[in-house]
């Protein structure tokens, strides 16, 4: 025998109670079966407002009420044929003229007892029990519906009432022989006492009321058919990669739903429990779908946890003070005092010095609890012994279940260490000797990034997110990210199980934010499209309060107001990602506050991008130094613009019109001024002494410039491409004499004893930088190791394709 028992979303609506038939229909094929249904949903919450508005003397509880009956009236006519309808419309009638003139008492005599507010809500289950045993007459099953009441006897703790068991098993079980092989419909959540006075049975009362008589008729399954496929890892609407788990424990699956899931409620399958009768939780939408069954024979996980559930609004109230150091009695004097008023402690958390004592309660409880404490210890407080009561709230907790935990070393490192990583701060832990659950106390605006920094810490460890945001997105580097981006997207999948996910793009006139993800192949169409306009403090305002696990920034412009922004956005543990040099040649003091905040608050701050484009100079400059080679000195060419244009000057090709062909295949800076003054370079070997310690600024750098003055003080670009086409001539001349001698001019960045310069120089054949092609960059390490043969790279050093792919490693970089 099983029995099946359905939730109030599962009978919502007329349509859905068809749909419990059919499930049921299914089930009587196999086995007996019995039915246990909540009200139908939303009703519970009607009647507790309908009878407080009738206490409260407001007369509008009647339009309540009436749609409540209009609502019952309705399924009726629905799910029971015409020829029927009058008799189980007058049967249906009784029960809410009954509830019409309870209502209209209360309304009267203006109170609400405990007992009769129990009586009221009985008439959800009642109703909804009494129209489905007709609508499953209807469908030719015999049905009968039987009063839980006459059943289930409890004491007379009406709310939450206790039950005698030995009298309902006795109940239970005369009835079901008793019965002619119909399908008993039985509402949940009621019962009586042994004076036929209603009760009910609190929180998760239908539940229990199927675990009741599961535990009572000894059945093979206990069903509770809910609106989800099962028990799942986490909360689906925190954590999207969130799954079925197949098989749990009794106690894995009572610490999760006392921590939040809300599948069951742990006391409700106490009795099922007891008998070891298994649970199977399906979902009623998707009968054939995915479920959870819950034994006490599940078998291991290869996972160490099994679930993580959570819940909010809880606040941590701390005792604190050497009084409590080794004093006996003071945890119990504070829990008994909490008891007295009702106030439930859900955590606890001690030190060992025995200095303070945390618990957690709820939010709304917590002035209560700290007020009760200082009664409590007053004479304590008195005489200094104890020094206060904080009180934290906005707090939610954590748990993490699993009963492989303590057979797996490791576990708590893990978790704590994927927070960290992330910018969780965990405020206070709770650990049993069973280890079963570790139990976290977070900031509520961090519970939904906890729950899914676990979850993938310890269900997806082989696929790691990012979430990035991407300010210039409609500008040439940016475009060729998300270009190269879209490209890998699956590759990095499925390869690399790398899932990236496009989340905020942002442009100088637009913005766009998009929690669920932006597909990289559309996300120029979204920009375009996109009605916000571009803020960047709302940006980063956003970006931040999304407070998403694995969060990059790449700044993708050349904006000293974005560069501005790296300390903000690294002290929220939002890694960045750019090619912007801004930041990192800007003031020192900047500069290695940004390295300093980065280390603390575990993101990254890359910039490989920033010297060499694609090329790994800073990357493989720290490699040396780390591993405890000393660099001795720096050359070279680190402009792939101006080796561009060194490189294609002709006397059929000028200097001017080679500048102009370098802005327009996207080799240079917006302005090319910055090329070609120098002044490029110029941050980029400040870069790499700043990277090698020096403590160096712009002014430090012996720099000097590639055109002339004149040229470059030019008001603005259209006025600098006149000048630079009179200026020519003169270039010319100048350029032939070094072609005649088999010569090239080269703009290189030297690093010696800690001084940085930038010259233009000649070199013959003889000399590698004579050598450099193209955009090409060469830099020569001459280090203790490398003392006779520099170590060289060689490569692109400019292009939109190359700054891009150079960006891309370094997101890829900090999944790895």
């Amino acid at each position: 025998m099983r029995i099946l028992k359905f939730g109030g979303t599962s009978v919502g609506t007329p349509e859905r109670i068809l749909q419990v038939i059919e499930i049921v229909k299914g089930a009587l094929q196999k086995e007996k079966v019995a039915v246990v249904v909540s009200a139908f949903g939303g009703i519970t919450d009607q009647l507790i407002k309908v009878s407080e508005m009738a206490s409260s003397g407001d007369e509008s509880y009647k339009d309540l009420q009436i749609e409540i009956e209009t609502r019952h009236i309705q399924a009726i006519k629905t799910l029971v044929h015409a020829r029927r309808q009058s008799g189980v419309v007058a049967e249906i009638k009784f029960l809410l003229n009954e509830l019409e003139d309870i209502l209209h008492g209360i309304y009267l005599v203006k109170e609400l007892s405990t007992k009769m507010r129990d009586f009221i809500l009985s008439f959800g289950e009642r109703l909804s029990a009494s129209i489905i045993a007709e609508a499953f007459k209807e469908k030719e099953i015999d049905a009968r519906f039987t009063d839980s009441r006459k059943l289930i006897v409890t004491d007379k703790n009406f709310g939450n009432a206790n039950v005698n068991f030995t009298e309902t098993n006795e109940r239970i079980q005369k009835h079901f022989i008793n019965a002619q092989g119909e399908l008993i419909i039985l509402p949940g959540f009621v019962a009586s006492t042994k004076n036929n006075e209603t009760t009910t049975l609190g929180r998760g009362g239908s539940d229990y009321t199927a675990s009741i008589f599961a535990g009572a008729l000894h059945v093979e399954v206990l069903e509770i058919w809910t609106d989800v496929n099962g028990m799942m890892t986490a909360d689906p609407r925190k954590v999207r990669t969130a799954f079925t788990i197949p098989e749990i424990s009794y106690e894995e699956a009572m610490e999760l739903s006392y921590f939040g899931a809300k599948v069951i409620y742990p006391p409700s399958i106490q009795p099922a429990y007891q008998k070891e009768i298994p649970i199977l939780v399906k979902n009623t939408f998707d009968p054939k779908g995915k479920n959870t069954i819950i034994s006490g024979n599940a078998p291991d996980d290869e996972k160490p946890i099994r679930g993580i559930s959570s819940m909010k609004d809880i606040a941590l109230v701390t005792l604190t003070g050497s009084g409590l150091v080794g004093v006996t009695g003071s945890a119990s004097r504070l829990f008994n005092a909490l008891a007295k008023i009702q106030i439930n402690v859900i955590l606890i958390s001690q030190a060992s010095s025995e200095h303070s004592i945390t618990i957690a309660v709820k939010e709304i409880d917590s002035e209560l609890a700290s007020k009760v404490i200082y009664k409590e210890f007053k004479e304590e407080f008195k005489g200094q012994k104890l020094d206060q009561v904080i009180v934290e709230q906005a707090l939610s907790i954590v748990a993490v279940v699993g009963k492989n935990m303590k057979k797996t070393p490791g576990v708590a490192g893990r978790l704590f260490s994927s927070l960290g990583r992330n910018g969780v701060n965990v405020l206070a832990i709770a650990q049993g000797a069973s280890e079963l659950n570790i139990s976290l106390v977070v900031r509520q605006i961090d519970e939904r990034k906890a729950v899914s920094i676990i979850h993938e810490a310890f269900f997806l460890s082989e696929t790691k997110a990012l979430h990035l945001f991407i300010a210039g997105s409609t500008g040439l580097i940016g475009k060729t990210l998300l270009s190269q981006i879209t490209k890998q997207f699956g590759s990095l999948k499925e390869n690399s199980a790398i899932d990236i996910r496009l989340i905020g793009l942002m442009n100088t006139r637009k913005m766009v934010i998009e929690p669920n993800g932006i597909n990289p192949e559309s996300a120029q169409k979204v920009i375009e499209k996109a009605d916000t306009k571009s803020s960047l403090d709302a940006f980063v305002d956003e970006m931040i309060s999304q407070n998403l696990r694995n969060t990059v920034f790449v700044d993708a412009t050349a904006s000293q107001q974005i560069s501005d922004k790296y300390e903000e956005i690294l002290n929220a543990n939002i890694s960045i990602v750019t090619p912007n040099k801004l930041a990192c040649s800007g003031d020192i003091n900047y500069y290695k506050r940004l390295k300093k905040i980065a280390r603390k608050r575990g993101a990254k701050f890359l910039f490989e991008t920033n010297v060499g484009a694609g090329l790994p100079v800073i990357s493989t400059l720290n490699d040396l130094i780390q591993s405890g080679d000393k660099i001795i000195k720096i050359e070279a060419i680190l402009s792939g613009t101006l080796n561009y244009i060194t490189n294609n000057v002709s006397k059929d090709k000028k200097i001017s019109e080679v500048v102009l062909d370098a802005k327009e295949a996207g080799l240079t800076e917006p302005d090319p001024r910055i090329d070609l003054s120098g002044s490029d370079v110029a941050r980029k070997i400040l870069i790499l002494a700043r990277e090698l310690g020096y403590e160096l600024n712009m002014e430090d750098v012996d720099s000097e410039a590639f055109i002339s003055k004149e040229c470059l003080e030019a008001k603005d670009i259209s006025e600098f491409f006149e000048k630079l086409k009179a200026y020519d001539e003169t270039f010319e001349k100048e350029r032939s004499k070094l072609d005649a001698n088999d010569e090239k001019y080269r703009i290189i960045a030297t690093l010696e004893d800690g001084k940085p310069k930038v010259k233009v120089k000649t070199f013959d054949k003889t000399h590698p930088f004579y050598m450099a092609e193209g955009s090409d960059n060469i830099i020569l390490y001459t280090t203790n190791r490398y003392n006779e043969l520099p170590l060289m790279i060689k490569g692109p050093g400019a292009g939109a394709e190359v700054t891009a792919a150079g960006v891309f490693a370094d997101i890829i970089r900090i999944v790895d």
